[in-house]
């Protein structure tokens, strides 16, 4: 069976969670140490989705304090049942913590959080039995897939926990979704890690609580082992259509370059058709948008909102950005500070528009005082290369964990515009290990065209080089003090020929 090639919802957004009320469907994904948390997206065909918020866009749902990279919030499960939508998932952060929210439309607003403090693991589900019953199922870490009956509005287990399944003997069986279908109760899981054996496996039994017996074609869905351009295809969720058929949606990567290849954008959701034989379900076709589609976004007057794309780590955007006179003001606090969007294509262009420092009289040279910053990507704090602003220089710069470089540098001006460009690698030799994903060109751009300050080899931010769990992001960063941005373009395209001109 052909898998797809190109995701439904592109760049990081993994570990997807479906529900359908009506003919529209509503997906949730996983959002790691990035607020808002959790992205909601709505579709009415599967094949193309619209971002519509966040379950978690305020403080107070989502304490952040103390995550580090690729912790947070992670594995949502997206139900509704009687009329409400739930959204329940895990804040990791010392230890990780479960939590229930509630909303009347998935756009929101939703609850504040009821905790559940006795259900220590990961990947909560919610399925509701026959009488009515809130069943919390969930991977339960050296004891595989278990369950307890909760109280939905306290967050008490009303039940000891009782363990379901262990999988069929691949590592990590985690991501558990219950289902009833027709007389039978159906288990799914992911199993052999989110690494490159990642597999969907299922079970059935006669209840809620087992006993399950596994598909006798297990994986139903894996790439392991494969040349297919999509990998580390798992943690996947299972929804009925209007019609009676059923759809599948699963993260997968896309990695790209010499053995062992690289994955920059982070685990991707994808889709499929299921067909059902002899009461078990296959996988039976892609889901896919017919070209993936080209994106340009603009942030532009200070009073325009931000786009609901627009994340950062470990705090909400507006702790950090505020509207400025002459734009927006990205102030260090407690350390940089970094506001941006999720890297959602192959290839892009980034710009922003800089000023570092405003006084009475005007613009003053970027560097004389106030602070330093600019344009950056990055996979995380550690792993990130960028245009920055600072004494009165314009510099590219790479972090690869220690390792700091300076990539070039020229004089700068009262207002430079920074770019970022991510290009196909221009290796000589497809065949050598030089060859990596793609490679990241920094400069600036002026009334003479696109000045280049250096480039490097895009597989040092990505997942198989910084590790984690998350994708590239790209936005404005300030290292030191406070920076104004007038404008920030992102255009991006899978085609790299889209992204060709001045």
């Amino acid at each position: 069976m052909q898998l797809p090639v190109r995701p439904v919802i592109p760049g990081f957004h993994p570990d997807p969670s479906v529900c359908r009320v009506g003919d529209v469907y509503y997906l949730a994904n996983s959002s790691f140490e990035y607020a808002p948390g959790v992205p909601i997206h709505r579709s009415t065909d599967l094949r193309t989705w619209e971002h519509i918020g966040h379950a978690l866009d305020r403080p107070s749902q989502l304490p952040l304090e103390g995550v580090s990279a690729s912790g947070g919030v992670l594995a949502p499960t997206l139900r509704h049942h009687d009329g409400r939508f739930w959204m329940i998932s895990t804040l990791l952060a010392a230890e990780p913590r479960m939590f229930l929210v509630t909303a009347d439309d998935a756009a929101g607003p939703w609850s504040e959080p009821v905790w559940i403090p006795d259900a220590p693991g990961i990947d909560p589900d919610l399925a509701w039995d026959d009488d009515g019953a809130c069943l919390l199922t969930w991977t339960r870490f050296g004891e595989g897939i278990v369950q307890a009956v909760l109280d939905p509005r306290t967050g008490a287990l009303l039940t000891e926990r009782r363990r379901l399944w262990q999988g069929t003997g691949g590592k990590f069986p985690e991501g558990p979704h219950l289902y009833r279908v027709g007389a039978l109760w159906y288990l799914i899981v992911a199993e052999g890690g989110t690494e490159r054996g990642h597999a969907v496996t299922i079970a059935r039994g006669p209840s809620p609580a087992g006993p399950f017996e596994a598909c006798p074609d297990n994986p139903i869905l894996t790439a392991r082992g494969s040349d297919a351009p999509v990998q580390s295809t798992g943690h996947a969720d299972l929804v009925e259509r209007p019609d009676g058929t059923w759809a599948m949606v699963y993260l997968g990567v896309r990695p790209r370059g010499s053995s062992p290849e690289w994955h920059v954008l982070g685990r991707e959701t994808f889709a499929c058709e299921v067909r059902w034989s002899e009461g078990w379900p296959s996988t039976a076709g892609p889901i896919q948008p017919d070209a993936a589609p080209e994106l340009t976004e603009h942030l532009t007057e200070a009073g325009q909102p931000l786009p609901p794309s627009w994340v950062a780590p470990g705090r909400f955007p507006a702790d950090v950005l505020k509207a400025a006179d002459h734009g927006r003001r990205l102030t260090a606090t407690d350390g940089p500070a970094f506001v941006g969007r999720r890297q959602e294509h192959l290839y892009l262009r980034a710009r922003a528009a800089m000023v570092v420092h405003e006084e009475a009289g005007g613009p003053a040279a970027p560097g004389r005082s106030g602070g330093s910053g600019g344009l950056e990507l990055r996979i995380d704090a550690l792993h990130a290369v960028g245009v920055e602003v600072a004494d009165g220089r314009v510099r590219a710069v790479a972090r690869i964990g220690a390792a700091q470089a300076v990539l070039g540098e020229a004089a700068a001006t009262g207002e430079t515009v920074l770019e970022l460009r991510v290009v196909p690698h221009g290796a000589a030799t497809p065949f050598g290990t030089d060859m990596g994903p793609d490679e990241v060109v920094a400069g600036t751009s002026g009334p003479d065209g696109f000045r280049e300050l250096g480039r490097i080899d895009g597989r040092y931010f990505s997942t198989e080089v910084a590790a984690g769990m998350t994708g590239r992001t790209v936005g404005l960063v300030c290292s030191e003090g406070e920076v104004v941005f007038r404008s920030f373009t992102y255009s991006g395209a899978d085609d790299p020929r889209a992204l060709d001109g001045p």
